[in-house]
């Protein structure tokens, strides 16, 4: 129950009523045969041209194409967070500590299907074979995801599932063990949880030309789309009873509060059977369409092309991603004209990314084992306004099949990004505090670039926002034109604003020119944004600083309320955030009213804003005409 304080004249003891409730990708089975040719047949994409299916066998696909959603928050933003293989308690965890309050929109999941358990080391891929549509898997139980989802809801963070619904387990595995439990026959193709049987999948001749249902002609849209990839059970989606499944299946994640999917191997979908089983999908929770992310590997043209998906939804950005290795691995002058004109999909459409759990193991992107990189590209796209951002976190590997950190049974363990086993990029200060400026910057041009030929650049986004990246190995020091309004501003990649309107690390002066002389560190960037602030606080305010040693249990933070409205006339929901290194120590520096005696106290608050509030009476105190420190114990 929430409870909240009484609002009588301090120093009466607080004695609160009760308040309401704030409510494989690598498929590889393991063998080294079928590596070799997965490496071949993406050879074979990115070279040929595709031969569409004739007029008739597209008519026998038709279905009423859906509406679909295009990504933002609950908070408004349209970044993402891939949170690859973090169990569903750390990711709870993550929306409430960092991507509510960093602005996140949105969390990817990895795949939330039971999948397939493999004896021995796990490899990373066993969740993209599926072997019923429960939810119990290897980052939890069905209970910990819609807990999970619902926690993530209260932080202002929509979710994303990844979902498999291409095909089930790999057709050669041996392993009768699932994750959650489910039964099912590979040989027999019999999957007893969804149901599934034999008939529910493709088979040769009748669908797939090719004897061993292998795709040996990628520019084929029916072998493509009709057989095996690699080796996987290729589920027969022209038919009713397919699609009425798989979009139960998403229905049901629909109702558990998802509101979108990353589509696996939509390639190897026909658009017009994932039309319908999209048209079949209700609202989600924040009474929009679902949003829809397809992956469609490069190369084809037609049907197999990546914009030939665009009626279903948006398209993950390899293309983009790949012109970001080149760049950031070149010279990233070039980016001044970075977007639709190198190739992209359109800016609504285009699933922005850096990297993801396939390419940062093949090569094709760059990794965070690629150091400034990798960063300084994350924060670029972030800070161009292309597309839809996804900030990829995963975990450290050596070899391409390793597993995340995980029990000897293979359910994965909780994510500790003070671990080397764990990359959680999500909250790296430079990361996350873009997430903030993309989001001041919404809505507005590029705008000021300057690049000095050699590896350096800047560029404004319009009055709101200015990022200068030097990917070089020297320092570069020289005078910006920013485009923001005169006044002092925080340098986001190395320190925090304050609530106070002061910064915890360097500062920019811009002038009344909109000039400001700024050095870009080697393989380091700088970034402003907002309105800026002059030297203390506004006239008639006092910075007073708040410091209190409260141990909070994990999941819980820190707030501040009070008796005067700069301290929320003691409303929780309003508190003002105290930050913690330790969960133990926690400080903030709100301004002020000089002069002024008030009362306040402090409140835990979790992920779904259940409050609890500091026993024993009202602190009070008063400000003077300076600034000042209270030190206080919970």
């Amino acid at each position: 129950m929430l409870r909240s304080p009484d609002r009588a004249d301090p120093p009466h003891r607080a004695t609160p009523p009760s308040a309401p409730q704030s409510a494989p990708r690598s498929r590889r089975e393991g063998q080294p045969g079928h590596r070799r040719k997965a490496l071949l047949a993406a050879a074979a994409l990115l070279a040929g041209t595709v031969v569409p299916l004739a007029a008739a066998q597209a008519t026998a696909h038709a279905a009423p194409a859906p509406v679909t959603a295009a990504a933002s928050g609950g908070n408004g933003s349209d970044v993402t967070a891939n949170l690859f293989m973090w169990n569903w308690s750390s990711v709870a965890s993550e929306c409430t500590d960092q991507l509510g309050p960093k602005g996140y929109g949105s969390v990817l999941v990895s795949p939330p299907q039971d999948s397939i358990r493999l004896s021995g080391a796990h490899p990373w891929w066993e969740i993209y074979q599926p072997v019923g549509y429960d939810l119990n898997s290897r980052m939890g139980t069905e209970a910990q995801f819609r807990s999970m989802v619902t926690t993530c809801h209260a932080a202002g963070v929509k979710v994303y599932a990844d979902a498999v619904i291409n095909h089930m387990s790999g057709t050669d595995q041996s392993s009768t063990d699932s994750y959650g439990g489910d039964g099912f026959d590979v040989g027999a193709k019999s999957y007893g949880q969804v149901p599934y049987d034999s008939s529910d999948f493709h088979t040769s001749p009748a669908n797939c030309p090719n004897s061993d249902m292998a795709i040996d002609d990628w520019n084929s849209q029916t072998q493509v789309q009709e057989c095996d990839l690699e080796g996987l059970a290729d589920l027969y989606t022209e038919t009713d009873d397919v699609r009425g499944k798989i979009a139960g299946y998403l229905g049901k994640l629909i109702g558990y509060g998802v509101d979108g999917f990353r589509i696996d191997s939509a390639k190897h979908i026909n658009q017009s059977d994932m039309a319908n089983i999209e048209s079949r999908l209700p609202d989600t929770a924040w009474g929009a369409r679902p949003y829809v992310l397809q992956e469609v590997a490069l190369g084809g043209s037609g049907n197999l092309a990546p914009g030939a998906f665009e009626s279903n939804g948006s398209v993950i950005g390899f293309d983009y991603a790949n012109a970001m290795k080149s760049q950031f691995q070149g010279n990233i002058a070039n980016l001044r004209t970075f977007g639709q004109s190198w190739g992209l999909e359109p800016s609504d459409k285009d699933g922005a990314m850096v990297t993801n759990h396939d390419t940062e193991r093949n090569g094709s992107t760059l990794n965070y084992k690629d150091g400034s990189q990798y960063t300084l590209a994350t924060e670029f796209m972030l800070a161009w306004g292309y597309g839809a951002p996804t900030v990829y976190s995963g975990f450290a590997f050596n070899g391409s099949d390793d597993s995340p950190p995980a029990d000897g049974n293979g359910y994965v363990t909780g994510t500790d990004c003070a671990s080397p086993a764990w990359v959680c990029t999500d909250r790296g200060q430079g990361v996350a505090n873009m997430v903030g400026w993309h989001n001041a910057a919404q809505g507005q041009q590029v705008a000021n670039w300057w690049d000095n030929g050699n590896n350096a650049i800047a560029f404004s986004r319009g009055n709101a926002a200015w990022i200068g990246i030097n990917n070089s190995a020297d320092a570069v020091t020289t005078t910006f034109t920013t485009g923001l309004a005169a006044g002092t501003y925080c340098d986001v990649i190395h320190g925090d604003p304050t609530s106070s309107g002061g910064c915890t690390g360097s500062t920019v002066t811009v002038g009344s020119n909109g000039t400001a002389t700024v050095t870009l560190p080697a393989h380091d960037s700088v970034a402003l944004y907002g309105t800026g602030t002059s030297a203390g606080p506004p006239s008639g305010t006092v910075a007073e600083t708040f410091q209190v040693s409260a141990t909070a249990p994990a999941g819980q933070s820190v707030y501040l309320v009070g008796s005067i409205p700069e301290l929320a006339n003691w409303d929780p929901a309003q508190g003002i955030p105290l930050a913690s290194t330790d969960g133990t120590h926690w400080t903030g520096t709100p301004n002020l009213p000089a002069s002024t005696s008030f009362a306040y106290k402090y409140v835990l608050k979790d992920g779904s804003g259940n409050v609890t509030w500091e026993p024993g009476d009202n602190h009070t105190a008063s400000t003077g005409s300076g600034a000042g420190t209270l030190n206080d114990t919970w």
